[in-house]
């Protein structure tokens, strides 16, 4: 989800270029990136009908979240918010009990096996206290009365381009060798982003997690190759139409 075409504003020096650090180092708006939602799309009615799976009808396969009781879910929101609440486009607001709400749904129509919920916002730690579905981690960049900071700006356009503790959990994820990720545990990302650089406390609730953190590899959330199921269209020919 993009809220903002910022990619082609007219005030972008660099058109058809995102960068998350002053050095633009890295085009993450490059050939390889996916907006399945953007614009006015990008709205809380949307982002909790894609976790429901409650679509309008004629919605493509591209806008829906196919998963099922054995998906790993990683959710990574990121923007302004408060005590309960996260901003969609400063038009509407997504509610900690929505989130809850969302969830349960998700738990009882077996569309997940674990979810790991990431917020990275002013007093975060909100958005999950309501939660009651199981095998649910909440991390949040600060805790409730505190606010989450930016960590550095770009001076040619005079904006900052990235939160602190977004950058510090992209840092640590970057370091990762590749071929041995599956060895760093999930645990792992719990510190990358100490109060000291962080300037908030970032809270993770486990209490609905059933398995230990530290004996979970961080490639089921993060890094991992996906799997495919294969369907031969010889032998189900009305297969097709569940893809559409």
């Amino acid at each position: 989800m993009l809220a903002d075409d910022m990619a082609c504003d007219a005030r972008n020096p660099w058109p058809g270029t995102i960068f998350n650090n002053a050095h633009h180092h890295l085009n993450v708006y490059g050939n390889d990136a996916e907006v399945d939602y953007r614009g006015d799309e990008v709205s809380a009615e949307n982002f909790v009908r894609l976790l429901t799976g409650r679509h309008h009808e004629g919605t493509p396969r591209s806008k829906k979240l196919l998963t099922d009781e054995r998906s790993n879910i990683l959710i990574y929101l990121t923007g302004h918010g408060g005590n309960g609440f996260l901003k969609f486009q400063d038009k509407a607001e997504l509610s900690a009990t929505e989130v809850a709400d969302a969830f349960e749904q998700m738990h009882q129509k077996k569309r997940y096996n674990e979810i790991l919920f990431m917020v990275d916002t002013c007093q975060a730690e909100s958005m999950s206290n309501e939660i009651r579905s199981p095998n649910i981690i909440g991390i949040g960049s600060s805790k409730i009365g505190q606010d989450s900071f930016s960590h550095h700006g770009d001076s040619s356009i005079g904006v900052y381009v990235i939160d602190r503790f977004t950058y510090y959990v992209l840092n640590f994820l970057e370091k990762l060798d590749p071929k041995l990720a599956h060895k760093t545990k999930l645990n792992e990302i719990f510190r990358v982003c100490p109060e000291s650089v962080c300037m908030s406390t970032v809270k993770v609730r486990l209490d609905l997690y059933k398995r230990n953190p530290a004996k979970v590899p961080i490639t089921e959330f993060f890094s991992n190759q996906p799997t495919f199921n294969l369907v031969d269209i010889a032998d189900e020919p009305s297969a097709w139409l569940n893809m559409l």
